[in-house]
């Protein structure tokens, strides 16, 4: 009876014996991937929070509303009143001893009247006293007219005082949020710098810890390269698998089955 014939292609054995261990340390390495903890090596902590430069521009954010107050001091100086508060307190003590020397000297020109009177024969008469009354009327305004001229001389300075003071505070409503906004662009410009810093150093870390992660797997893949490599350049031996040939029954059932299978086609 003849027999039939099976080829069987199978690796070394050597390469056989390392894909075997190969085969249980790649389902290890996969298995201990899907149960890695990812925010080990994706997470918050690889994000770099504000600096303390950056922290510190935002608390001075508040300096940018710093002109409000000098606005409301300009704003005070522009009423009728204003100029109140930036009168002298010594005007009214210039003006009383002003005053008071004015009617000193005016004083002093009465005797010269009555000398002119004696010397024109009509001292204490009527004449005399018409000379008195003009004397002292033209001395009255003019003792007026130096009082009026000193009060607007101290309201003048006060005026000018108060002007200057609000603009001033104009002035310094301007450059209170100018100077709060260059310090807050500076320390926003360091801190970017600092924190770009800190970014790398995280983004480092987190590399470091993907690697570490997927170590394994890349040295498992690896050895699996090599192997196939090694099959590749042995291509193994051969194996023939010998089995019995088809009894003189089976054949013959097989070729009227084949028959009847002709048989019924053409009729």
């Amino acid at each position: 009876m003849a027999e039939v014939s099976t080829v069987v292609q199978q690796p070394p054995e050597f390469i056989e014996a390392a894909a075997k261990p190969f085969i249980t340390q790649l389902q290890q390495v996969t298995g201990g991937l899907k149960e890695a903890d990812l925010s080990k090596v994706y997470g918050p902590q690889f994000t770099a929070g504000l600096g303390a430069l950056t922290q510190q521009a935002l608390g001075k954010a508040g300096g940018l509303g710093a002109y409000e107050p000098y606005l409301q001091q300009a704003a005070a100086l522009t009423g009728p009143t204003a100029y109140q508060a930036y009168m002298s307190p010594y005007q009214q003590d210039v003006i009383g001893t002003t005053l008071a020397e004015f009617d000193v000297q005016a004083q002093k020109g009465l005797p010269a009247l009555a000398q002119q009177a004696i010397s024109a024969g009509a001292f204490g008469g009527g004449r005399e006293g018409v000379q008195r009354a003009e004397y002292m009327s033209a001395s009255d305004r003019n003792r007026a007219a130096l009082q009026a001229q000193l009060l607007q001389q101290g309201f003048g300075q006060a005026q000018n005082l108060a002007q200057q003071d609000y603009l001033r505070n104009i002035q310094l409503a301007q450059q209170a949020p100018a100077l709060a906004g260059q310090q807050i662009s500076a320390l926003t410009t360091l801190g970017g710098l600092q924190q770009s810093q800190a970014q790398a150093e995280l983004a480092a870390q987190q590399q470091l810890a993907q690697q570490q992660l997927m170590q394994p797997l890349q040295a498992t893949q690896a050895l699996g390269a090599g192997i196939t490599g090694l099959i590749a350049g042995y291509p193994g031996s051969t194996q023939t698998q010998t089995q019995p040939s088809p009894t003189p029954l089976q054949t013959a059932l097989g070729a009227g089955a084949t028959l009847a299978g002709v048989y019924r086609a053409f009729t």
